[in-house]
């Protein structure tokens, strides 16, 4: 059967395959050239998905118009030279996940975007972007790229953000004269060595990224300007905050999957509000850390304390994650003065019970898969906030239910993974879920033996079994209010719970 003609938009001339509405936009997909119908006033063509090996001037000389184009995976590679000049208006230029080997030659003055993320452009040129002046935005993400200099990118006056991640970058050359440079990229390449003239003009730059390299040092004149810094996954044994102190703006710092052994000297970063050093090799958590700091994800780590010394100054911390550590000493109280802690992780550690006098601002409380035994009135009796409690793969057999009765905005309970003794009384617990609006996964039954596997939320079985013998129990208290009308001195008061039907 032949290729289906595409539906037309607004426009009554648009182009086979198009689509074309009434703000000059034009939208083609499986074309084999680009296509002459397209209307002269169009101001954005986007092409996806077809098969148009090569791009030349006859292409664009009646869309004078054209304020973006943008060539989506349409197995280009080969880009004639001028075939862009003539674009006078071209704002942005998107050539993504194509076979390019090389950056089209003299591309208009007036371009402010450039993406060539997904190609195969194996070096730059200094006349690459010859006459550039106004680009803001270049994109090179995913190409073959082995090395940046300052000769490849010195037309960029007004560059801003510059992205050249997946790349096979391995040296870079200094300094980048690029005055209003904001963000920087260079993820996934790699470098083992960043030398210090490279940010020597680069006054301007507020986010940094060198994660997925192997840079066992943190570069040194890094610019006072940074607001963020990534470093993930890089061959770092050390950071010397003494060597950042001059970062006075720095906000965020990333050093998760390194081979960190100590964090010393953060609070010399007294504006770091996030710190991320999960996936190291730190046995303690880190010291002096600065007051203003909101996010520490210290997990997967070797961590086996937490004391009160290591939290006291960290009045705005709101998140912090400890999990997949060997955490088996959380001293009550640790975290009290973290008055605004909102969210804790602490699944994966060696923990025997729920620490006690958590934070009373505690939202999430995550404990799952560490060695608790029960749930404690007093464990979780301030934990008025709490909204999602995660107690799986843990060893509590029985449920306190004046513990849970007080957590009054409990909405996710997570108990599956425990060794459940499914007495009446754990039938209670489900009923006041329920009332509650309260999303639970029990999991499966431990004990008795004939009730192994199935599930305590919502085993018919076992709750016939438990409604009978309360109607025995009815039945029997009625008998004995027959028998002693008058005699008020022997009513029998007994909590529920010694009512239990225990399924031996």
């Amino acid at each position: 059967m032949g290729a289906q003609r595409a539906v037309h938009g607004f426009s009554p001339n648009c182009a086979r395959r198009c689509s074309c509405d009434s703000v000059q936009s034009v939208q083609c997909y499986r074309l084999t050239e680009v296509p002459s119908g397209i209307p002269s006033t169009t101001k954005k063509l986007y092409i996806s998905h077809s098969k148009i090996q090569h791009l030349q001037l006859s292409n664009f000389t009646r869309l004078l118009a054209l304020e973006e184009f943008i060539l989506l995976a349409c197995g280009t590679e080969f880009v004639e030279n001028d075939t862009f000049k003539i674009l006078s208006t071209l704002k942005t230029l998107e050539l993504l996940k194509n076979k390019l080997r090389r950056v089209p030659g003299a591309l208009p003055a007036s371009l402010e975007v450039l993406k060539l993320n997904d190609n195969s452009i194996y070096a730059l040129q200094g006349s690459d972007f010859e006459g550039l002046k106004n680009l803001k935005v270049l994109e090179l993400k995913n190409n073959l790229i082995s090395s940046l200099s300052p000769s490849m990118l010195s037309s960029l006056v007004s560059l801003q953000n510059l992205m050249v991640d997946g790349n096979n970058i391995d040296s870079v050359a200094g300094p980048l004269i690029l005055p209003y440079l904001k963000h920087m990229s260079m993820e996934n390449n790699k470098l083992h060595f960043i030398p210090g003239s490279f940010f020597t003009s680069l006054q301007s730059l507020q986010f940094l990224s060198f994660s997925d390299n192997f840079l066992s040092k943190i570069p040194v004149n890094l610019p006072k300007s940074l607001l963020s810094l990534k470093m993930e996954r890089n061959q770092l044994k050390e950071f010397r905050f003494q060597d950042v102190k001059h970062l006075e703006n720095l906000s965020h710092l990333y050093l998760s999957e390194n081979f960190l052994s100590s964090i010393d000297g953060a609070q010399l970063l007294v504006n770091l509000t996030t710190l991320e050093v999960s996936q190291n090799h730190l046995q303690m958590l880190p010291h002096k850390l600065p007051a203003r700091l909101q996010k520490l994800d210290c997990s997967n780590n070797l961590i086996q304390r937490v004391t009160a010394q290591d939290f006291q100054d960290l009045r705005d911390l709101k998140h912090l994650f400890l999990d997949n550590n060997i955490v088996s000493l959380f001293e009550a109280g640790a975290l009290q003065r973290c008055s605004q802690l909102s969210n804790l992780a602490l699944e994966q550690n060696l923990l025997l019970s729920i620490p006690l006098r958590l934070p009373k601002t505690l939202a999430r409380l995550d404990l799952k898969g560490n060695a608790i035994q029960d749930i404690a009135e007093r464990e979780l009796k301030d934990l008025k906030q709490l909204q999602v409690l995660n107690l799986r793969n843990n060893k509590i057999s029985a449920l306190d239910l004046k513990a849970l009765e007080g957590l009054p905005r409990l909405r996710h309970l997570y108990l599956d993974g425990n060794p459940w003794n499914c007495t009446c009384s754990l039938l209670r617990a489900r009923e006041i879920f329920k009332a509650k609006g309260t999303d639970v996964r029990g999991g499966q039954c431990a004990a008795p033996a004939e009730r192994q596997g199935e599930s305590w939320m919502s085993s018919r079985k076992i709750m016939r079994q438990c409604e009978h013998h309360l109607h025995q129990t009815e039945k029997s208290k009625e008998a004995k209010k027959k028998s002693k009308p008058e005699d008020f001195s022997s009513k029998i008061s007994m909590d529920d719970d010694d009512y239990d039907y225990e399924i031996d």
